[in-house]
């Protein structure tokens, strides 16, 4: 063991500790401190775009030369939009509505005593992620809204990117009077500080984790503090027999390659026989266009001889790349039951002009987000409102779809009397 792995245990509990102390001084912060810190971060952020570029730049070389596909490059990649588009969304999450004191209900029992129940942070967030950098933003953004410290832990891709968001994300901090420990990032890619995080159950309270696969898979296997899973993106769109065909190519060309390394793109498109010979090959038509990879089952290929074969495997992976499967389903159940085995329960659409069929779906479909003629591509808490999220829960507990402020609370129930005594 080295000597720097040695110290990750002192560094893990050190930040820690700062962020417990930064929680107890956040769950009371004014809104009006918490509101100066974010859009004093939105200006740094505008005001450091070449030193922002500069540190994206080594992330970018150095994944490229690790091999990273252009999706995940893509994922990676900042520029001038998405600098502003970051600083926007900290301005959105100021403007948002402060869920922390909110009396979520209230009532008088018979015996006087006057009952309400109130959203509370949580305490202490752990945040463990994945190559876009813009999470360092937007995780730190909404635990600081929503009255919580949080500690970040970003993917060793982005490391240089995140190191320079956290510096504008600090500068907010200082200006607003906040305690450095309310945002950290852990300032290691030793990948002994993920399991040393999460250990922490003394100091963190929640564990939200964003990425692929093995990724969470090792964070549900070792973690000892509960977490808000978000999982990877198996998401569907289904042509149903009454779908617009014009409707059908834009919404599906849009769901699959308008960005496919986002965890909404659709990977699997469902469509009933009855338009296949009337709605497949356009829709091929312009995936193939835009460079997109099409495979499918046998009947689906019958119909359309650019697409090649797909495996069972197929129908369980998120590509997250210019790649779709095609599967024919006989009806609204049969592409209900194929969501139902291979999807993820993260985002699914269907596109019909049926409202019987479309009610169905919506009502069956046991994913977090389902949608009705839209592109899956609107999986995001930004396009929901909610300023922007720190990722879709696919867990069924507590927080569900897009984790935004009012998710990072819980709620304490508060009890005012007159001096009554139980008999």
């Amino acid at each position: 063991m080295t000597a720097a792995q040695e110290n990750i245990p002192a560094l893990m509990h050190d930040i820690g500790v700062a962020a417990k102390e930064a929680a107890s001084k956040l769950a009371s912060a004014p809104t009006a401190v918490k509101n100066a810190a974010l859009l004093g971060a939105a200006a740094s952020l505008r005001a450091s775009k070449t030193e922002l570029m500069a540190a994206n730049a080594k992330d970018l070389t150095a994944g490229t030369e690790k091999g990273l596909s252009p999706a995940l490059l893509d994922r990676l990649a900042l520029n001038d939009e998405r600098i502003e588009g970051m600083a926007k969304g900290l301005e959105d999450i100021a403007a948002l509505e402060d869920p922390v004191g909110y009396v979520m209900a209230a009532w008088e029992r018979p015996n006087g005593l006057q009952i309400s129940r109130v959203r509370v942070p949580l305490g202490v967030i752990g945040v463990i992620y994945e190559s876009r950098p813009n999470v360092t933003a937007d995780a730190g953004a909404l635990c600081l809204k929503s009255g919580n410290a949080t500690i970040l832990r970003g993917g060793s891709e982005s490391f240089h990117s995140s190191s320079a968001i956290m510096e504008c994300l600090a500068a907010g901090l200082a200006k607003a009077g906040l305690p450095e420990g309310a945002i950290q990032l852990v300032p290691t890619r030793d990948r002994a500080a993920v399991g040393e995080m999460l250990t922490m159950a003394d100091t963190i309270d929640v564990i939200v984790p964003r990425g692929g696969k093995s990724l969470i898979e090792r964070i549900t296997a070792e973690s000892k503090i509960p977490l808000f899973k978000h999982l990877e993106g198996i998401c569907h769109t289904y042509i149903d027999a009454s779908a617009d065909v014009v409707l059908a190519r834009k919404v599906t060309l849009n769901a699959k390659m308008r960005r496919t390394g986002i965890c909404g793109a659709t990977e699997t498109l469902l469509i009933h026989p009855d338009v296949l010979d009337t709605h497949l090959s356009p829709i091929v038509d312009e995936l193939v266009d835009a460079g997109c990879e099409v495979r499918g089952d046998d009947r689906a290929r019958a119909a359309d001889p650019r697409i090649v074969p797909a495996s069972e495997e197929d129908w369980g992976t998120e590509y997250l790349d210019a790649i779709i499967s095609v599967a024919v389903v006989d009806d609204v159940d049969a592409a209900i039951a194929h969501i139902t085995k291979y999807g993820s329960e993260h985002t699914e659409a269907i596109i019909t002009e049926s409202e019987a069929t479309a009610e169905a779906f919506l009502n069956r479909v046991g994913s977090a987000i389902v949608m009705l003629n839209a592109s899956t591509q609107y999986a995001d808490g930004g396009e929901f409102g909610m300023g922007a999220e720190i990722g879709i829960s696919t867990g069924k507990l507590h927080a569900r779809g897009p984790v935004g402020v009012e998710q990072l609370t819980s709620f304490k129930y508060i009890v005012r009397g007159n001096g009554q005594c139980r008999p």
